[in-house]
């Protein structure tokens, strides 16, 4: 099986269409087809429908799909790492965060490009729960995630301890308050991140059992937005400390302590625990341990054993 063959059958999976796959690929209409049938025939399965107009996959197809699109990437991080032996000063690192636990990166990310201006830095927007799958599938070197990876292939290494914060405009009653009981927090508006997490639902649980309702009127599609929202006076919300460390510094939110609401959040740095990392990742986890040793406060840098 030729990566050749394998990147016409994704050009024409992707593009639906064997001419619209053969413009993609310069080459003509018949000799798509030829490269088509020789693999179907190879692996004795019928990859695409061709009763379909809209060229759907095949079961068989799906299957194949998925490996060769990871046999692909692997092309491409093979050529990559062999340009790095060539020039210590190329090279690229993907990372894949969301838009919290990026937060984390960015003193080190400052440092590191400071230090390695040729390197490119690409940080992919992702869903949590898709990072560990996109780390094993080589898509990108190094994941940040905000819990533990369950599958053995993956190293972890914790990088942060975050807490989550109740935070309010300072015109809020709550502002002067040193401290509030959860009990307290029944009768406040509460704005949410509309995303489900795993904090979320021990936010839930812990109303739940000290039987306090939790009265969510706004949900909103970002962090960010959730931030803004109450700093223009709009009820109050529980959101990791992380990402309103300069809003409270600065006074434009106040952070009131909820005793039976002190949950710890580790953010971690994952990656292929068999890999060879490029040079560019390797300094990175290198320029991140040095930091966490410097920086101190919430900032750490602990492997976490497998399993």
């Amino acid at each position: 099986m030729e990566l050749f063959a394998l990147e016409t059958f994704l050009a024409v999976a992707q593009e639906r269409s064997f001419s619209r796959a053969a413009t993609r690929l310069r080459r003509t209409q018949p000799a798509v087809s030829q490269t088509i049938a020789k693999l179907e025939a190879e692996l004795g399965e019928t990859l695409l429908e061709r009763s379909a107009r809209d060229g759907s996959l095949t079961d068989a197809g799906e299957v194949l799909r998925e490996y060769a699109q990871k046999l692909l990437n692997l092309r491409i991080e093979a050529t990559d790492a062999l340009g790095e032996l060539r020039s210590l000063h190329r090279g690229r690192l993907t990372l894949a965060a969301n838009e919290y636990t990026s937060l984390a990166l960015l003193p080190v990310l400052d440092q590191f490009c400071r230090t390695h201006p040729r390197v490119k830095v690409a940080v992919q927007r992702s869903l949590a729960s898709r990072i560990p799958d996109e780390v094993l599938a080589h898509s990108v070197e190094i994941g940040i995630l905000s819990f533990r990876p369950e599958d053995a292939a993956l190293r972890s290494i914790v990088i942060y301890r975050d807490e989550l914060a109740l935070v309010v405009n300072p015109r809020h009653r709550l502002a002067s308050i040193g401290a509030v009981s959860i009990r307290q927090l029944g009768e406040e508006h509460f704005v949410a991140h509309n995303v489900p997490s795993p904090q979320r639902a021990k936010v839930l649980e812990a109303f739940q059992r000290y039987k306090t309702p939790l009265r969510i009127d706004v949900e909103l599609p970002s962090l960010e937005a959730v931030r803004r929202f109450v700093e223009q006076g709009n009820g109050v919300a529980l959101v990791p400390a992380l990402t309103v460390e300069r809003e409270v510094r600065g006074g434009a939110l106040v952070r009131v302590p909820v005793k039976e609401l002190q949950m710890e959040r580790k953010l971690r740095l994952v990656h292929r625990r068999e890999a060879t990392l490029s040079h560019a990742a390797l300094s990175f986890l290198e320029m991140m341990k040095h930091f966490s040793e410097t920086a101190g406060e919430a900032y750490c840098f602990t492997p976490e054993r497998a399993g």
